[in-house]
């Protein structure tokens, strides 16, 4: 083999990794694309459900949908563990602020659950984060739910 043909090999392969590469680091911004346009087509209780089905893929159970009116801003009942659940699913286009904390701290009294938590595609407002540490919910945002979906 002369050195040329090793060199002519080397790029054939290293073009070959690269389209590969390509081919991969594409694809997952076309899946998480269409995870992002998945939330966006989706209505609030259809957003509900799909956040229900996310918990039970991760291990919740007892997971049930509130019936939407009269629900105390609670749309989620759960158990993880032992622990009991109350979450607000919020599916917006800007960050959440305070009241969708304030709604989760009062549903998981109301239902009398031990953990109360919000639940978003979006991210929180500076004053939402700064309330939920004070009521002790939970704040799980379109991070989080990606973390879920893997």
């Amino acid at each position: 083999m002369t050195l040329s043909t090793e060199v002519i090999i080397a790029v054939v392969v290293i073009g070959l990794l690269a389209v590969i590469a390509a081919l991969v680091l594409g694809r997952g911004l076309l899946i998480k694309r269409r995870d992002a346009d998945l939330f966006e087509d989706m209505e609030g209780h259809e957003f509900e459900y799909f956040c229900a089905e996310l918990l039970e893929q991760n291990g919740f159970v007892d997971v049930e949908v509130t019936r939407g009116s009269g629900d105390y801003g609670i749309d989620i009942l759960a158990e993880k563990e032992g622990v009991t659940y109350a979450i607000q699913c919020k599916r917006y286009t800007a960050p959440v602020g305070v009241k969708a904390v304030q709604e989760a701290y009062a549903g998981r009294d109301y239902y009398d659950r031990m953990v109360g938590a919000v639940m978003t595609n979006q991210y929180f407002t500076a004053p939402a984060v700064e309330a939920a540490g004070k009521l002790k919910i939970l704040l799980w945002d379109g991070g989080y739910l990606e973390g879920m979906m893997e």
